[in-house]
């Protein structure tokens, strides 16, 4: 699990993290993420036959524990790097939700099939999705949700029990007032080729990459070492399965989710920042070193 959010958020997250939370064009931010790629990928090569040398479980542990440990600041310095403008409006014009925490849920939708029909649910959307972090304020039961941006403050609206077409046209003028007002706040619509550090951001994106490697280079070898042939198949590929396709999977639906909750566009990183956690401290006392097991010795 804790390889699969490591190479999620080094590859996917970081790629989804730039074009819809830091606003760089879906072109450029493929072009930089090939590039961080092309440069990390000879890692591999690295780790692996590093770990022939000192051991898997050490480069393993230590991806994960320097993803745990660097993941915030990483990514606090991509927003810089990468959208210079947005990191400056973050900072000057804090926006605020205020609503009844009775209507505001969770928003886990994996399958993209729930509606949030409230409107404090409502509001969370408009500036998860505008790359807006807020902070959250309790209202009175009952209250309708309102953002405040800088001074000024939009009321929220709830589509429950109206028109498809009603709420089609609600969501449209509120989106345009949320814009309108994020505009004038300094928030970008989109980030600033001109102001783009391509190679702050190329450097950022290798170093994630470099983590990807460091918890991949070796697991290969140790999956086929832990296990005896007879059952080597399935216990290799059971929980290599799960891990990528359940934790590593999920990554971006719950961070959106977590972000929609809190407020703070970082905050889906706690994701993978426990995931790893868990991974490292569970591995570290519970998982033996398999580098000089010998693979036929069962057979």
């Amino acid at each position: 699990a804790g390889q699969a959010v490591v190479w999620y958020s080094g590859q996917f997250y970081a790629l989804f993290f730039m074009t819809q939370a830091l606003k760089v064009d879906n072109a450029t931010a493929n072009i930089m993420v090939a590039a961080s790629l092309l440069i990390g990928t000879p890692f591999f090569i690295v780790f692996g036959a590093l770990s022939d040398k000192i051991g898997r479980k050490p480069i393993i542990m230590a991806g994960c524990l320097l993803a745990v440990i660097t993941y915030f600041p990483v990514f606090g310095a991509l927003t810089k790097a990468a959208n210079p403008d947005l990191a400056a409006a973050q900072e000057k014009n804090k926006v605020v939700v205020t609503a009844d925490p009775n209507e505001c849920s969770f928003q886990f939708n994996p399958t993209g099939t729930v509606k949030f029909t409230s409107s404090c649910d409502i509001a969370k959307q408009v500036l998860a999705g505008a790359s807006v972090s807020y902070e959250n304020a309790a209202a009175p039961a009952g209250t309708p949700a309102t953002i405040k941006i800088g001074e000024a403050v939009i009321p929220s609206y709830s589509s429950k029990g109206i028109s498809p077409d009603e709420a089609k046209k609600k969501d449209a003028e509120f989106k345009k007032l949320v814009a309108d007002d994020l505009k004038k706040a300094g928030y970008p619509t989109k980030a600033d080729p001109a102001k783009l550090n391509k190679v702050m951001v190329i450097l950022i994106l290798t170093y994630l990459v470099i983590l990807v490697t460091m918890v991949y280079g070796p697991i290969a070898a140790m999956l086929v070492e832990m296990f005896p042939t007879r059952i080597r198949y399935t216990s290799m590929s059971l929980p290599y399965h799960i891990g990528n396709g359940w934790f590593g999977g999920l990554l971006p639906t719950t961070a959106f989710a977590i972000v929609a909750q809190t407020g703070n566009m970082y905050n889906g990183l706690w994701y993978p920042i426990i995931i790893a956690a868990m991974t490292f401290v569970i591995g570290t006392l519970f998982i033996k070193e398999t580098k000089d097991v010998d693979i036929y010795a069962k057979d």
